[in-house]
């Protein structure tokens, strides 16, 4: 009977973990059910602001990416048709964002073998993103998110943007660089200006009056859509010039209008030879992307939430973001994630429920539609817009992802976090960001683990009086054959051996004959730290010295006992007689662990020295 109690305890472990968050396949039932025709009309006139700005991102990250601008417009209309079937938030935007568009453009930069077959390559990298973020929530992943430091974020965005600057210099300045040469920010830049020479002022011209024009509006009305007033002004004046061909203007270049075959869905061929080649090339930044778009969208929920006051619910995103891939990728879009500048509009609109991302995505469906057809018309609209204009604008975008402040905190705070803020910075510009990421967690991880697994122990004195006090030295003990050690602190795997050389310190005194572990503050126990702590105990026994425990909490007291170290630690105690090496905290009154595991020891030592009183509240007492 007993042999199944491990088993019975390890299946209520995992069904306790799968149930912790309940994750729903349809959180939309219940607003659907409160729909009133005053939260219709807020949220169908929110989503028209929105869903202006994910056309005009749309385009603008799909550039970023180098993919062809139907991609990000595909990604926008199927992610904010189908994430808020499955979000957690109200105010939920998802498409594709800087970070990501730019870490699929690292990705395919540094790898020109794949860069040949990106466009087959794409939908099977995003339905694997999808499915990545299926099982991360799941799994309850996003929750693990936390323990990722806010530096690596903050340090990645910045270095993006370093990295879109260069990029887009290129459609500013008119010329053509070299691919192989274009890897890393310091290629980039040295083919910038090998290239610079070659540059022409006609590109110039519209990147400088379209940036200089976006730069003035947002400080005269930055409540106005500046970018896409900007964008259609360049397009009006510049592009007609270049589309007409007047002047010297048609060497402007220019984006070209999709069709509506392009609209088309394109499904991942999975049925195809060397499809498990793929898998193996792909997983890498697939992992890295479906990380990311996580990571975004949890920093994004959780600070939506600070300003609206509703609950986080960081898994259901994450689900929601899976699902958001997985439908872009049958749909023939880019990676989605959640967008903080889509989805603050959003809610600055006046959006009152999560259908309004619904309708979000089907008033931008009915534009593309209008531009696929316009050729038609005999006025193809895309082809109005200079590569110039729409470069200067991401660049105008890219300086507002550095944001100064929360650079100077993470720089100010505490070394740590500017150590992981700087390597995270440093290793987008020299590392493909699919990787740089990883080292900037890499970082905040292993600073992280240095910092928990420092335990803290303090050795306190009892007095006569029953008073226990803090004690700096051996000779401030009372009784020199006691020792009381207060253990603060995680005893995971990483602190074990700083514990065990902390506590053979204290026993180094030769009339030591007692150590009492007070592990009321004590957490998160695991193998490493039992199995050291049942050494601790042989290894005092040796020098014929005695160990006790005091004021354990009930969760410490279970794995102790669950791990058969509590049967050593009573080994030569008559259990009948009532006597222990173990007293477990006692909530009522913390010192009355602390009482017993010194009058153990002063049986030990056949001595009433240091009978320890208990502090009792009179104010309490007389109530």
């Amino acid at each position: 009977m007993t042999s199944r109690h491990p088993i019975r305890r390890f299946v209520a472990g995992v069904k306790g973990f799968f149930t912790g968050e309940p994750l729903s396949a349809a959180p939309w039932i219940g607003p659907l059910k409160r729909y009133d025709s005053t939260k219709l009309k807020a949220d169908a006139r929110a989503a028209m602001d929105v869903a202006l700005l994910a056309i005009l991102q749309g385009v603008a990250f799909a550039a970023i990416a180098d993919l062809p601008i139907v991609y990000g417009i595909i990604s926008s209309i199927v992610a904010s048709i189908v994430a808020p079937l499955f979000a957690g938030s109200r105010h939920t935007i998802l498409g594709p964002t800087n970070a990501t568009a730019f870490m699929l453009f690292s990705f395919f930069a540094d790898s020109p073998a794949l860069l040949a077959r990106e466009m087959d390559l794409i939908p099977l990298l995003v339905l694997m993103v999808g499915f990545f973020c299926l099982l991360g929530a799941l799994l309850r992943v996003a929750d693990l998110l936390q323990y990722i430091s806010r530096s690596v974020l903050v340090g990645y965005v910045a270095g993006a943007a370093i990295l879109i600057l260069a990029n887009q210099s290129k459609h500013v300045f008119g010329v053509k660089l070299d691919a192989s040469h274009t890897r890393t920010f310091i290629g980039e830049l040295m083919e910038l200006i090998k290239q610079i020479k070659f540059a022409h002022w006609q590109p110039i011209l519209t990147a400088v009056t379209t940036l200089g024009g976006y730069m003035v509006l947002s400080r005269w009305r930055p409540r106005w859509p500046n970018f896409a007033i900007m964008l259609l002004l360049s397009s009006f004046i510049w592009g007609s010039l270049s589309f007409h061909h007047i002047g010297s203007f048609e060497i402007l270049e220019r984006f070209s209008t999709f069709q509506l075959k392009e609209l088309i869905p394109q499904l991942p061929h999975l049925n195809r030879p060397g499809i498990f080649d793929d898998f193996r090339n792909l997983i890498g930044i697939a992992f890295a992307l479906a990380f990311l778009a996580s990571l975004e969208n949890t920093v994004m929920a959780k600070t939506l939430a600070s300003r609206t006051g509703e609950e986080a619910l960081v898994n259901q995103d994450m689900l929601a973001v899976g699902m958001a891939n997985v439908a872009s990728s049958l749909a023939g879009g880019m990676p989605a994630s959640g967008s903080l500048t889509r989805s603050a509009l959003n809610e600055a609109s006046g959006a009152r429920t999560r259908f309004s991302s619904f309708f979000s995505g089907f008033y931008t469906l009915g534009v593309t539609l209008i531009i696929a057809i316009s050729p038609s018309w005999g006025v193809p609209l895309i082809d109005f817009v200079p590569k110039a204009a729409l470069g200067a604008l991401i660049i105008g975008q890219a300086f507002s992802l550095f944001n100064v402040r929360n650079i100077r905190i993470c720089l100010r705070s505490t070394p740590d976090d500017a150590a992981v803020l700087i390597a995270t910075l440093g290793a987008t510009l020299i590392a493909p960001l699919n990787t740089a990421i990883f080292l900037g967690v890499a970082v905040s991880i292993v600073l992280f683990l240095r910092k928990a697994s420092r335990p803290q122990l303090v050795e306190y004195n009892a007095s006569d009086a029953g008073d226990l006090s803090e004690i700096h030295a051996k000779k401030d003990r009372n009784n020199p054959s006691i020792s009381i050690v207060h253990v603060e602190g995680d005893l995971f795997f990483g602190a074990t051996e700083i514990f065990r050389s902390q506590i053979q310190r204290v026993t180094s005194d030769p009339s030591l004959k007692v150590i009492i572990l007070r592990l009321k503050n004590a957490r998160h126990l695991d193998a490493t730290s039992v199995m050291a702590l049942s050494e601790l105990i042989n290894f005092v026994r040796a020098q014929k010295r005695h160990l006790l425990i005091s004021g354990c909490p009930r969760s410490v007291y279970r794995v102790l006992k669950n791990s058969g170290v509590l049967a050593v630690l009573q080994e030569g105690c008559d259990r009948s007689a009532g006597e222990s090496n173990i007293f477990p905290e006692s909530p009522s009154n913390p010192n009355l662990s602390t009482r017993g595991a010194i009058k153990r020891a002063q049986q030990i030592l056949g001595t009433n020295k240091a009978d320890v009183l208990i502090f009792v509240d009179q104010e309490k007492a007389k109530k």
